[in-house]
């Protein structure tokens, strides 16, 4: 089929049941533009304007076209003498009418006989009533008469038609349930159509003719970036895309720049704007706060640099910049990588948009990350994660410790990874594609034993090909056995990051960092420690006595054994502001004591 006359489905449908059925039912896509061929050039139309083409074309006479806000409306005399004949007039274009009034007029409707057979479209239709499982008189009246009038309506001949005809009526929905289920459910006179959003063949359909209008000629490698940069979106959308390459100057050839800016709503693209001496000198950067990592951070740096500069990413362009797993033990600098590649590309590790998925664990958990749908609870407030999306579109998004979230969620994952497109619960979409996605899980550290209880599956005496292999290992067994979703595990692939443990020589680079640091957050609150090299020896000892807990192990004890005994020492002597004391002697026991002098 060319572009010239291409022909949608519900149109062909339509078309077809014309002769045969006396009522339509058209809902779904039904808002948007429609791809009809004029005269050989095809145009965006919107609905009603399109049906009175189609039906103009298959030999109707007078077109009549009714919404709940304006009544009948029409320039046209043909028009005008057959609304006077349903018992109304239309003054200035248009005649108003009521419920009660159209169904009147519809009840003479289907009686009309006129040389050529006559259609009314009834758009907006689910707005003449209120709910449509409880009619108020007026509207059990109306569509009272629309059934039993499509089944009393006969076919008429024409003389310059081909076999007999019905005068046609066409409801216009949004949704099939926008009528009485008792109008639709079992009508053998009435046709129920679906239209479908623009598929890809609609959108190269009006593509040409749309991207005329930025100048110049558009060669098919325009077209296919056009066409496969709107999939899921409506000709609206297309026309909308059009409309902002014009506002902003954007030339045909630039048409995937137009569709990313109507897609994420910001011309400023952050990812161009980053440095790229700052990436390639960004491993030392990296390990002065991740430390025990350098498989990691390696890893996740070629992720980066593949979102930088588009090497592999489809040309669709929809699925987001990059997306990596970071697996391991806890403590080992999973988040803190996170943290640290947000601050690297955005400048501020706090600009991350992280989700703790423990508090997902319920079934309908999805429904606060897209929003509820239509007719429950927290509707009008969306989803948090669509939200933050909406609002922050260039970020790392963080899914932290996933294999705590409902297996639900999984379904929405696939979406991001595959289409990079999710659709809040009030049926906004919400796009991914400029995002950098990291999901963490402590999965493969323990596996489930032969008794059903729960065994450690690495330790520290594993060296880190060891601890690799298991991992992964646990992982692939979790997602296609346990989960019973090897698809999610194939959307992972290679970039699932396993992180080996603190090993005793990196727990020491991080107790020092720690222990330095919070000397230095005691100077800046004014109060200036040394602390003598035999307590610090000891701190050192006690803090790596078990490393099973990795850098946040470390901390606990740090804390336990030095910040509060210290902090109790401070407070009981009297120190202020300005003092400068010294820890001569530390006493390890459940409840640690320090002893304090005077530096001064």
């Amino acid at each position: 089929m060319s572009k010239a006359n291409f022909r949608p489905r519900w149109m062909r449908d339509l078309e077809r049941f014309l002769p045969l059925k006396p009522s339509f039912l058209l809902s779904g896509n039904v808002t948007d533009y429609q791809v009809v061929d004029l005269d050989g050039v095809t145009m965006p139309l919107i609905m009603t304007e399109t049906l009175m083409e189609v039906l103009n074309r298959n030999g109707y006479g007078a077109v009549l076209v009714y919404d709940p806000a304006n009544g009948f409306q029409s320039d046209s005399d043909d028009v005008t003498a057959v609304v006077q004949k349903l018992g109304g007039a239309i003054e200035n274009g248009c005649a108003r009418m009521g419920t009660a009034a159209l169904a009147a007029a519809l009840a003479r409707f289907y009686d009309l006989r006129e040389p050529l057979p006559v259609a009314l479209i009834v758009n907006f239709a689910g707005r003449t009533m209120l709910q449509p499982d409880r009619l108020d008189r007026a509207e059990n009246d109306l569509f009272t008469r629309a059934l039993v009038g499509s089944y009393a309506a006969q076919r008429n001949l024409y003389p310059d038609r081909e076999g007999p005809f019905f005068n046609t009526v066409i409801w216009i929905v949004d949704r099939e349930g926008d009528v009485p289920d008792w109008m639709v459910v079992n009508n053998a006179c009435l046709r129920h159509i679906p239209v479908a959003r623009p598929d890809a063949q609609a959108r190269r359909a009006i593509a040409p003719n749309l991207l005329r209008a930025l100048g110049g000629e558009c060669d098919i490698e325009v077209v296919d970036h056009f066409v496969d940069g709107t999939e899921g979106m409506l000709l609206r959308d297309m026309q909308s895309i059009v409309q902002l390459g014009l506002n902003e100057s954007v030339g045909h050839d630039r048409i995937r720049d137009a569709v990313r800016h109507f897609k994420v709503g910001v011309v400023d693209d952050p990812w161009k704007k980053i440095d790229r001496r700052k990436i390639s000198n960004a491993e030392e950067f990296i390990r002065r706060r991740v430390k025990g990592q350098d498989g990691a951070v390696t890893h996740i740096l070629d992720v980066v640099k593949r979102a930088m500069t588009g090497v592999g990413r489809a040309k669709r362009g929809r699925r987001p910049r990059g997306f990596a797993m970071f697996a391991g033990p806890t403590g080992v600098g999973k988040t803190e990588l996170a943290k640290t590649v947000t601050e690297l590309l955005f400048g501020d590790e706090n600009s991350y948009i992280r989700f703790d998925m423990s508090e997902f664990g319920t079934e309908h958990s999805d429904q606060r990350l897209v929003g509820a749908p239509p007719g429950y609870v927290g509707y009008d407030q969306g989803g948090q994660l669509t939200n933050a999306i909406r609002e922050k579109p260039h970020a790392v998004v963080l899914f932290d410790e996933i294999e705590k979230a409902h297996p639900k969620l999984l379904n929405l994952f696939l979406q991001i990874l595959d289409d990079g497109v999710l659709t809040s619960g009030r049926g906004d979409r919400v796009y991914f594609s400029e995002a950098l996605i990291i999901f963490t899980s402590n999965l493969g550290i323990t596996k489930t034993g032969r008794d059903g209880e729960r065994i450690e599956n690495v330790t520290l005496e594993d060296d880190y090909a060891t601890v690799e292999k298991n991992v992964r290992s646990e992982i692939d067994r979790h997602f296609k056995f346990t989960l019973g979703r090897p698809e999610i595990l194939n959307r992972f692939g290679e970039n699932i990051i396993v992180f080996d443990f603190i090993r005793e020589k990196v727990g020491g680079q991080i107790f020092e960092s720690m222990f330095e640091s919070l000397l230095g957050g005691m100077a800046d609150d004014g109060i200036g420690i040394e602390v003598a090299e035999d307590v610090r020896a000891a701190l050192r000892q006690v803090c790596l006595l078990d490393l099973s807990n990795g850098g946040r192990g470390i901390r606990n004890q740090l804390e336990a054994h030095f910040v509060n005994p210290l902090s109790r020492a401070v407070f009981d002597s009297g120190y202020s502001a300005g003092a400068s004391v010294r820890v001569t002697a530390i006493d390890l026991a459940d409840v640690t004591s320090i002893t304090l002098e005077s530096a001064e």
